[in-house]
């Protein structure tokens, strides 16, 4: 039974959110639809009355006091800014422009123009028959035939019938050879519109403004998943969809989610002996808007986190890592029965490992800490006056092994749908940790490890001494003083999340489709971590809905997606993609995410390596902001490169399990209060982004690649790059397991010159059908090259869905299919390539690693040989 009772945490008491009809209406060109609309959704009605409180909780409504902030021109359609009036300014320029026909008149005679070329081609292919000019003296005579035929009264309906039939599909064989009728763009009735124009029109409209706009609302409240914070933001960013794309729908998957109760003594990190040492953690967070009561914040825990009440000495172990662990164990440190105090960072960044590490260590509980030297005081000026972390700033965030199960982890395979009856248990779940753990600020560790002092081992630079002040680092033991955690949350088994789609449907394959996303939901205000991406997504959609108003469409369906859960574990992304698995292994031909849009001015992309020279295409065309040169120049400047793709976001369940190729681009900067609830719009408007610029810029980027893969005739993939990155994993793949064993990669070697060979083949035909198109007919594609075109280009897009092993999976992490991209089973945030190759080596089954060097070859070798079969 799906547990609709919202968590004691969610405990708003008066949200700064949208009017009801700013929320949840379709806005027209003139006015929202009225109370009408309303009485159709009871769901959405029923949001206007409170409910009762749970654990002193009272829900939030739709008449709380909004906040002071103006959103005229975010959901409303009049004025000199509207819907009607961009619309306008669009046709204008681009008749400016001269890529729409200038007006009726010279519009129909374009048209004619055309049609009596086309006929002219019809007359041209008949008089191009040519029959032997003697031909009548081998043709029987009538009277030869008469005499010859059997003595049968025909039936002269079905004979005319035949010869009818004979003449229809004749001449539609000649229309088809004679292009009267066109595949694609070209046969739609479309508009004639310049490509170059399009692009250029969208990447000089983006309008940072409305960015800001939208920031500044979509932060104005907390919204954790499964919650009403985060269901009134699906409501909204549906509205907006509404206005601009087709089909628009919201998905809902019933998922296990966890919540802190919002009760005195629920979390607790106390020192509890010696008697002297006693001692509480304040654990919570300061208010970031101490003068706005509405603004409630979310309280400190963990995501995934096990419930639970234990007590041990405690024992500092650096950074987590299982290096660090094995480091105190060869000093004589035994960590059975004790609490570990690790620290966020490191070699080992994944939270959920550390707490694995800590459990597999021996100790009962975990307690991860935000260091200064990290993020902190040590880095520069903290907010209010800096962008650092103050001392009270706490990290949160899920601590789900996602590179071991992705999305819901009781549903791990298949989608958590409300009518699914199958769940997985919670304990020794693959997903899940088995020891409670919580995050701290420094404030509140310092405490912690001051009491350290004389226990243990004393640190010196070489391991473990942090930058909190005025400690004396060190290691603690068994006789350390003896701290308790408690970490008592709300589990719920069945907890309603919704996805917001959308689409623009294609006109040529509008079955194929390229995939945009975002996830929306955060661990307080979220300004970077998500909903940055989550303005830039509403104003591409916008931009999106003004070229569909002069008549645009794509070759290829765009999808736009909000996702829900990401937090927990990419659970929204993940159990879409389970839940619409074959057809995205089909017909997606590629995903483009953006997480954590920008925290600073270093761009930073993360790619299939088959999107990377599209990519690169893109930023030649972008010019940054501040430097005045090209993205490509200054990326090229500083040496940067397009990573592999890690399991860090949204992008993860379509590239790793349905073999989508995928993208996800940022801009980077230095530390930024990460998932605390200093991370809000303040902190976006005086430090990440002031101007709101580089969100502009990193829109441009987004909506010029959206309109690259949806709308260009040929598919801007590159199989050669693709190549020669599979030729250089291999490499580095060696190289890892150099000095380890003496493993035979001859058959990777050989699939990777396979697969160089047919790349350069298959990007042969790419070119032939650019110098036709392009060179010998001037631009004009006949249906036959059409229909050739369409199938390279699947072809295309299918090698990324061939490389994965879809009957097996990674050993130990059958959900996982892809040979090439994976996370590490001990290294979930990073990129690696043959996971399951490195799985092996790392646990040194010397079989188990040869048996996949040749299974991945073979898959390789497979995937190459489909490009040109």
């Amino acid at each position: 039974m799906v547990n609709e009772k919202l968590s004691s945490y969610d405990d708003h008491h008066s949200l700064p959110i949208p009017t009801y009809e700013e929320a949840i209406s379709r806005p027209s060109s003139s006015q929202s639809l009225g109370p009408e609309y309303v009485s159709q959704d009871a769901e959405r009605q029923g949001l206007l009355v409170p409910r009762e409180r749970h654990n002193g909780y009272r829900e939030p409504t739709i008449e709380s006091a909004r906040s002071s902030l103006d959103f005229e021109g975010v959901l409303q359609s009049s004025g000199p800014n509207s819907r009607s009036a961009s619309a306008e300014e669009l046709r204008r320029e681009i008749d400016e422009m001269d890529v729409i026909e200038p007006g009726a008149d010279e519009g129909h005679m374009l048209t004619s123009s055309r049609f009596s070329k086309r006929i002219t081609s019809l007359t041209h292919t008949l008089s191009s028959i040519h029959l032997p000019q003697n031909i009548q003296q081998w043709l029987p005579s009538w009277d030869y035939l008469k005499d010859r035929m059997p003595a049968l009264k025909p039936n002269w309906i079905m004979l005319g019938r035949f010869f009818a039939l004979l003449l229809v599909l004749f001449l539609a064989y000649l229309l088809f050879l004679s292009n009267l009728f066109r595949v694609g763009r070209g046969g739609s009735g479309m508009r004639w519109l310049d490509p170059e124009a399009l692009r250029n029109y969208m990447r000089d409209h983006i309008d940072e403004a409305k960015i800001r706009d939208q920031l500044s609302y979509l932060t104005s409240y907390d919204h954790m998943a499964g919650t009403r914070g985060g269901k009134l933001q699906a409501y909204y960013i549906e509205a907006i969809f509404k206005e601009h794309l087709e089909e628009v729908s919201m998905e809902r998957f019933d998922v296990y989610l966890n919540y802190p109760k919002n009760e005195n003594g629920a979390r607790r990190v106390a020192i509890i002996d010696p008697p002297e040492l006693a001692w509480e953690a304040l654990i919570e967070e300061e208010l970031a808007y101490p003068t706005d009561p509405d603004k409630v914040q979310v309280p400190v825990f963990h995501g995934y986190s096990r419930s639970g009440t234990v007590q041990g000495p405690l024992i500092y172990a650096n950074y987590g890592s299982r290096e660090d662990f094995q480091h105190l164990s060869n000093q004589g440190i035994d960590l059975k029965g004790s609490i570990a105090l690790v620290r966020y960072g490191g070699s080992q960044e994944d939270r959920a490992l550390k707490v694995w590490a800590a459990e597999l260590a021996g100790a009962v509980g975990c307690i991860i800490y935000s260091d200064p030297a990290e993020d902190g005081f040590l880095k520069g000026d903290v907010w209010p006056a800096g962008r650092y972390m103050p001392s009270d700033a706490v990290q949160r965030g899920s601590v789900a092994r996602t590179g071991w199960v992705l999305g819901d982890v009781l549903t791990p395979g298949y989608p958590s749908l409300p009518s699914e009856t199958r769940r997985d248990q919670r304990n020794n779940n693959p997903g899940l940790n088995n020891i409670p753990s919580i995050p701290l600020a420094w404030r509140d560790a310092q405490k912690l490890l001051q009491a350290l002092q004389g226990h243990g081992t004393k640190l010196d630079n070489s391991w473990g001494k942090g930058g909190v002040p005025d400690t004396e680092w060190w290691s603690g033991e068994s006789t350390s003083p003896t701290v308790l955690l408690k970490n008592d949350l709300d589990e719920v088994e069945r907890r309603p999340i919704y996805n917001v789609l959308g689409r623009i449907t294609g006109i040529e394959q509008p079955e194929k489709s390229i995939i945009v996303g975002n996830h929306r939901d955060a661990w307080c205000f979220g300004a970077a971590d998500p909903n940055g991406g989550t303005a830039v997504l509403l104003e591409v959609v916008r931009m999106f809905g003004e070229l569909q108003k002069i008549g645009w469409k794509p070759l290829r369906t765009i999808e736009f997606a909000s996702w829900d859960g990401e937090e927990y574990n990419l659970i929204g992304s993940t159990e879409h993609v389970e839940a619409r698995m074959d057809d995205i292994r089909r017909d997606a031909f590629a995903y483009l995410n953006l997480d954590v849009a920008v925290i600073g001015t270093d761009f930073k992309a993360m790619s299939s390596p088959v999107l990377n020279s599209a990519l690169l295409h893109v930023l030649e065309r972008v010019v940054d902001p501040v430097n005045n040169k090209t993205l490509r120049a200054i990326f090229a400047e500083r040496g940067s490169s397009i990573e592999g793709l890690d399991a860090g976001s949204d992008h993860a369940a379509f590239q790793m399990l349905a073999g989508c190729s995928s993208l996800d681009i940022s801009f980077k900067g230095p530390p930024y209060p990460y998932h605390s609830c200093y991370d809000n719009f303040d902190w976006m408007e005086n430090f990440g982004d002031p101007g709101f610029q580089y969100h502009k810029t990193i829109a441009q980027i987004w909506a010029l690649l959206i309109l690259d893969l949806s709308d260009r005739d040929l598919l801007p993939f590159d199989l050669e790059t693709y190549a020669e990155a599979v030729q250089g994993y291999v490499d580095e793949l060696e190289q890892y397991t150099r000095g380890k064993h003496d493993l035979d990669f001859s058959a990777l070697h050989s699939a990777a010159d396979e697969m160089s060979a047919n790349a350069k083949q298959f990007q042969e035909w790419s070119q032939a059908w650019s110098n036709i198109v392009y060179g010998s007919n001037n631009g004009f594609e006949s249906n036959a090259m059409a229909i050739k075109r369409i199938s390279h280009n699947t072809r295309m897009a299918n090698f990324e869905t061939n490389l994965l092993d879809i009957d097996g999976g990674l050993p130990g992490r059958e959900q996982f299919k892809h040979v090439l991209f994976a996370p590490q089973a001990w290294n979930g945030y990073g990129s690696a390539t043959f996971p399951g190759v490195r799985d092996a080596v790392d646990g040194k089954n010397w079989e188990l690693a040869q048996g996949q060097i040749g299974k991945v070859a073979g898959i390789l070798s497979y995937a190459s040989r489909k490009l040109n079969h």
